[in-house]
């Protein structure tokens, strides 16, 4: 008989490619994860690895394997969700919501308080991840639920065992110094060229992240020029303070600009159009669990409420 758990192993192996990876995405140490894989190959009764240098192979009955053990695990967190709904005299249990700053302030701590008074033996656990490691955790299962963005130009891969769904989308603006010199251009609503910003510091997010990546394509494409990155932090509150004191200038989305922004010009954008879509997603089938649709269901309703308010 197979072990579903030394499957699931197999499964990251051949999704993440290396021991290590998997050994990190599971939390196990390297040894555990090459001595249970040694195991399921003793189960399979085939050779399931070939070395290939210091890393290890997938032979083809190990991505035959790999692809039943998919399905699997597929089925099983549906059985899981099912057996949860069809027990539950009341909506109870635990859910693992990876999500960013903005959206846990914006969207996540509304939701979770209202699950508070709706279903109470529901336990939201943050675990503050940017999008891309939060979607990695789902896929591993280290969460249950991602609250992620997408900026506009820059998608996610779409993967077939996640279901996603769209908040909204929303307007990216510049951020200003309230004495910057385009502060007051053209009234207290008027509109920015990229052009216009060649010569101002800027602050990004980190590396290799939407937010950077869009500030670099759009300052490329439509204002001509390399944007000069001083600063790169992913703190919202850090961004919005270097805007304030004059040390730079950058592109927010409508949600991480409400509120009381005291030292900070927001202006729209001329001539570019640019959006930021947030979104939920469970791995497929499992929002079938009631606790997890409940929590689901609230984000999606404080997604309704923020994307009416603030224009």
């Amino acid at each position: 008989m197979l072990d579903l758990r030394r499957l699931r192993l197999l499964h990251e192996l051949r999704r993440l490619g290396t021991v290590s990876a998997v050994a990190d995405a599971l939390s196990y140490s390297p040894s555990t994860v090459s001595q249970q894989l040694r195991v399921l190959e003793r189960e399979a009764g085939t050779p399931l690895f070939e070395p290939a240098g210091r890393r290890v192979r997938l032979t083809d009955a190990a991505i035959v394997l790999a692809e039943h053990a998919e399905l699997l695990l597929a089925g099983a967190e549906r059985a899981q969700a099912d057996l949860a709904a069809a027990a539950a005299g009341a909506v109870a249990g635990v859910v693992r919501v990876g999500s960013f700053q903005t959206a846990s302030l914006r969207l996540l701590l509304p939701a979770m308080n209202a699950v508070r008074v709706t279903h109470p033996g529901v336990r939201v656990r943050l675990v503050e991840a940017e999008p891309e490691p939060a979607l990695e955790a789902l896929r591993a299962h280290a969460l249950d639920l991602a609250l992620a963005d997408e900026w506009a130009g820059t998608p996610h891969p779409r993967h077939p065992g996640l279901d996603r769904i769209d908040l909204f989308s929303e307007p990216v603006h510049v951020a200003l110094p309230a004495g910057h010199r385009l502060a007051r251009a053209g009234g207290a609503g008027g509109a920015v060229t990229l052009p216009d910003l060649a010569r101002d510091p800027w602050a990004t997010g980190y590396p290799g992240g939407g937010m950077a990546a869009l500030v670099r394509r759009v300052c490329n494409e439509h204002g001509g020029f390399e944007p000069d990155v001083r600063h790169e932090t992913n703190e919202l509150t850090m961004l919005l303070a270097l805007v304030a004191a004059g040390h730079a200038v950058t592109l927010l989305p409508r949600l991480a600009l409400m509120g009381d922004t005291p030292g900070v010009a927001v202006r729209p954008l001329a001539d570019v159009e640019l959006t930021r879509t947030l979104f939920t997603a469970v791995r497929a089938g499992a929002d079938r669990r009631p606790a997890l649709a409940a929590v689901r269901t609230a984000i999606a309703a404080a997604g309704v409420s923020a994307a009416g308010g603030g224009g």
